[in-house]
């Protein structure tokens, strides 16, 4: 075989994978769509069609007016520049580099931002006789706690929504600036597919802030915000820890691996959230991963709401 038809084997071998990832990311991306429109027709029926759409619309604007709102804000969209343009060092994986450090930057500030909601909306109101006052209304416990996780979430997304665009256009920057410095038709083409293929994983990190969102109004409704902030972080850090430690003691220490077992049943698989090897490697999330994982999260959202409700139930308010 000569060098010419190397040379062209090669090429058509990376052709076929690039329309490959293609084909896999288009799939994705509409089905992604099509349940993003389907959660949003959803969340405004339940805001403005429900009883409990008065306390998540409630809680949505108390967690705009806070500062700590506006200082997340400003501080991720400044991270998320920095990293644009800060040489990360790492011989040509620039991009990669700036992905794992911008998903990591829109999910610690959105987690913060769940996690201290929560603990202002729930707990200082239970402290301050406030809930009562809600609940004197006809509105019961289960409508404020679903009021108070909506709402939450819908700050959330507000958070996200500019740091997700303003992510997403530095990646296309970063990406077709460094395909013109290589001046090669094919690097141009992957600059144009490695834009979209961070939209599946930023979609993972919001289910996964919806995730510790639900654990934090649980933990909210018995305890102050210092014991929940604490406790979510220990959750999230033990949760990523978890299958490295069932891995690396199963069959040596039976008690270590016992008790890691255990605590990965109970504790939510955030490991499951983290691609940041797809991204490495520059494959596609595909759409049957995404999906599992967004079945995994409702799942996983309704215990945690259930375990709310029930810490809840017979709470003393007065």
């Amino acid at each position: 075989m000569s060098a010419g038809s190397l040379i062209s084997f090669g090429t058509l071998v990376l052709a076929a994978d690039e329309q490959a990832d293609i084909n896999e990311l288009r799939k994705t991306l509409i089905l992604t769509g099509v349940g993003f429109l389907v959660v949003l027709g959803l969340l405004f029926a339940f805001l403005y069609a429900t009883r409990a759409g008065i306390i998540a619309r409630a809680t949505t604007k108390e967690a705009l007016r806070q500062p700590v709102f506006a200082l997340l804000l400003v501080l991720s969209l400044l991270m998320l520049v920095l990293n644009t343009f800060v040489p990360f060092f790492s011989l040509g994986d620039d991009i990669k580099m700036l992905e794992i450090c911008g998903l990591a930057t829109i999910l610690i500030s959105g987690m913060l931002l769940a996690i201290w909601t929560s603990s202002m909306s729930i707990a200082d109101e239970i402290e301050g006789k406030t809930a009562m006052t809600l609940l004197s209304k006809p509105i019961n416990r289960r409508q404020f706690i679903i009021g108070k996780f909506v709402g939450i979430q819908s700050a959330v997304l507000v958070l996200a929504v500019p740091l997700v665009i303003t992510f997403w256009s530095l990646i296309v920057y970063k990406s077709f600036y460094d395909a013109r410095e290589s001046s090669g038709d094919t690097t141009r083409q992957l600059a144009q597919l490695e834009a979209y293929k961070i939209l599946p994983p930023v979609v993972l990190s919001l289910l996964e802030i919806a995730i510790m969102s639900a654990i934090s109004v649980a933990i909210s409704t018995r305890v102050p915000m210092v014991v929940n902030m604490v406790t979510c972080l220990a959750v999230f850090v033990i949760g990523h820890l978890t299958p490295a430690l069932v891995r690396g003691n199963l069959g040596r220490l039976e008690p270590v691996s016992f008790m890691a077992r255990v605590i990965a049943v109970v504790l939510p698989a955030v490991e499951n959230f983290n691609v940041e090897a797809a991204i490495v490697t520059g494959r596609v999330v595909k759409a049957e991963y995404l999906g599992s994982v967004a079945a995994y999260s409702a799942a996983y959202i309704a215990a945690m709401i259930l375990l709310a409700f029930i810490l809840f139930e017979d709470r003393d308010l007065a």
